[in-house]
């Protein structure tokens, strides 16, 4: 019989996105799946195919802003899982997280067998400790986990992102055509491009014939007025996540750096102009099977520090690059072939 399987990830909404394809393929050999999602990831969990149930935990060895350790939350999420009545559980996790306080948490929820990517001796809180090469893009090294616990895709699932269909139609810009988005937040300020040359693309882009549209959260108002100014169309703000997929699916090209809504855009098959600072290694966490093309300079000595706020005098990793760049690459993806819809899932 089929397990119910439990498969976590407890972080951000961009990270959630990059499990879809191995959570596609936990569902294939399962009766059912529940994800235990972190708040910053609910809402992109609960656009992907698969999923049965959600349970979301704040969990203070993952979280970036984490709240105290609480021992009755603690207990509260052993007692839901024990009632769940989980068989296996899949743990997935980033390069620098450990999987091993869950692990332990499953275990006193009763959960027999527990996989997950641990350098750390696990001791008996995992049955299947499984190890990747580190520069793995992130969608692999998920896969592989998955296919160690004996899941795998069918072959009718060629492994791209994915959302589940359909999508809301974003009502604010119901009657647009072709337009192209730009995205000026990050979750970081070490990967943010400049506000100014966010406004001065926005400006040629809409001297070349574009309509733009700007993007940000709520908490981004004042950032994405400042970059849309009076050639951008501004929803800052104004969308929640399943509207900002709509959205980003009907763009002809995304200008994003690496934050939640490029691994957003991919799921919907969108082309991406990626403003991708090195504090991460791109070939782990750049655009997933789409057209794309990544800008900012890879070797500096930020490469790999995973700052928040950069280290190095000026962010030239991200400052060199020029709003002309940006929109010669926009230029250069626009009338590229699309993803399209199969099985209500965004695939290849």
């Amino acid at each position: 019989m089929a397990p119910h399987t439990l498969v976590a990830r407890l972080d951000s909404a961009g990270d959630m996105l990059l499990q879809g394809p191995a959570i596609r393929a936990v569902a294939t050999g399962s009766s059912r799946v529940t994800l235990l999602a972190g708040p910053r990831g609910e809402a992109a969990a609960r656009l992907l195919p698969g999923v049965d149930e959600i349970i979301v935990f704040p969990a203070p060895w993952i979280d970036a802003e984490p709240l105290r350790v609480s021992p009755a939350a603690h207990l509260d999420l052993v007692a839901r899982i024990t009632s769940l009545r989980v068989d296996t559980s899949v743990i997935f996790t980033s390069f620098h997280q450990s999987p091993l306080p869950l692990a332990l948490l499953l275990r006193l929820a009763g959960v027999a067998r527990i996989g997950a990517i641990s350098v750390d001796y696990p001791g008996s809180l995992l049955d299947v400790r499984h190890l990747v090469d580190e520069d793995l893009h992130e969608v692999e090294r998920s896969l592989s986990l998955a296919h160690a616990m004996g899941f795998k895709l069918p072959p009718s699932d060629d492994g791209a992102l994915g959302v589940r269909l359909p999508l809301p139609p974003p009502e604010l810009l119901r009657g647009l055509d072709r337009f192209v988005v730009v995205h000026p937040g990050t979750s970081a300020p070490a990967r943010a491009w400049p506000a100014g040359h966010h406004r001065q693309l926005v400006q040629l882009l809409d001297e070349a014939g574009w309509t733009v549209v700007v993007t940000g959260s709520p908490d981004e108002r004042v950032l994405t007025a400042q970059v849309a100014g009076n050639a951008g169309i501004d929803v800052g703000g104004r969308l929640d996540f399943a509207e900002l997929a709509a959205l980003l699916a009907r763009a002809e090209v995304v200008v994003v750096g690496n934050t939640g809504p490029a691994h957003l855009t991919a799921a919907v098959g969108t082309p991406v102009v990626s403003l991708f600072a090195p504090v991460v290694p791109a070939c782990r966490w750049r655009p997933w099977r789409v057209p794309h093309v990544l800008l900012g300079e890879q070797a500096t000595d930020c490469a790999g520090s995973r700052a928040r706020v950069c280290p190095v005098p000026g962010h030239p990793c991200l400052t060199s690059v020029k709003p002309l760049d940006v929109a010669a690459a926009v230029a250069s993806l626009s009338g590229q072939e699309r993803k399209v819809a199969v099985s209500g899932v965004s695939a290849g």
